[in-house]
């Protein structure tokens, strides 16, 4: 009997992870239709559904749950977006420009997802977007970090405390730019020149603080060589 009772709550289980997907994929379609910023109603969200707001509340426990699902929900799509671009493929100018043009391409295909996600909970903490925020930058940092090991950067206990917020800074510097690009009523410059603009910005940071390490960066030099030329150094000092 306990088995087969264990048996009914793993399908209940599995009928509630189903329904509660299906509201925030219906809320996620609401968004998409609707202009950035616009208020989005439990209602709208409820009939695109199909089901009633009683049911939507079954499956969160008030507005603010339900918010935060769905931000989270837009941050996974974005994620999706961003996570393949995080590779040491291609030259440092190019792996930035990947990075920045996938999510600049996301936001401004997804204004609406976009805005949404920045919206901040009430209360202390950090919302949905400072999370993915944070947790892109702990990648970035962790490729640093690997860069930093291979070509034997000296860094004392300052710079590498420094590190993760600078790191964060970076990131939350594009994102910031983002924002603002996307909010003027005509979108200039165009996508393209804008990424170009974003990336050249991101490059001469880190250009600046490898410089200042006696570390020469080629931005268009590809990094499997400059790997390839740390390492034949390790096998020379080895």
């Amino acid at each position: 009997m306990a088995g087969k009772r264990d048996g009914r709550q793993l399908r209940w289980d599995s009928h509630n992870a189903a329904r509660r997907q299906h509201i925030l994929d219906a809320a996620i379609d609401v968004l998409e239709a609707s202009e950035p910023g616009a208020e989005v109603h439990v209602r709208q969200i409820a009939d695109r559904a199909g089901l009633s707001r009683t049911v939507v509340y079954r499956h969160f426990a008030d507005r603010a749950d339900l918010d935060a699902a769905v931000q989270a929900r837009a941050l996974e799509l974005l994620r999706a977006e961003l996570v393949p671009q995080l590779a040491f493929e291609g030259t440092p100018r190019e792996i930035i420009r990947r990075i920045v043009s996938a999510y600049v391409g996301w936001a401004s295909e997804h204004p609406s997802l976009h805005e949404f996600a920045q919206q901040n909970p009430p209360g202390p903490g950090a919302g949905q977007l400072e999370r993915a925020v944070q947790q892109l930058a702990a990648q970035l940092e962790d490729l640093l970090n690997v860069g930093v090991e291979l070509f034997h950067v000296q860094l004392d206990e300052d710079e590498v405390a420094a590190l993760d917020p600078l790191v964060f800074g970076l990131v939350g510097g594009v994102f910031t730019a983002t924002r603002r690009w996307l909010s003027r009523p005509v979108q200039r410059p165009a996508r393209d020149t804008f990424v170009e603009l974003v990336t050249e910005a991101v490059w001469q940071q880190i250009a600046g603080l490898t410089h200042s390490r006696a570390v020469a960066l080629d931005p268009d030099l590809p990094v499997e060589r400059l790997l390839e030329g740390a390492l034949d150094l390790d096998e020379v000092i080895g």
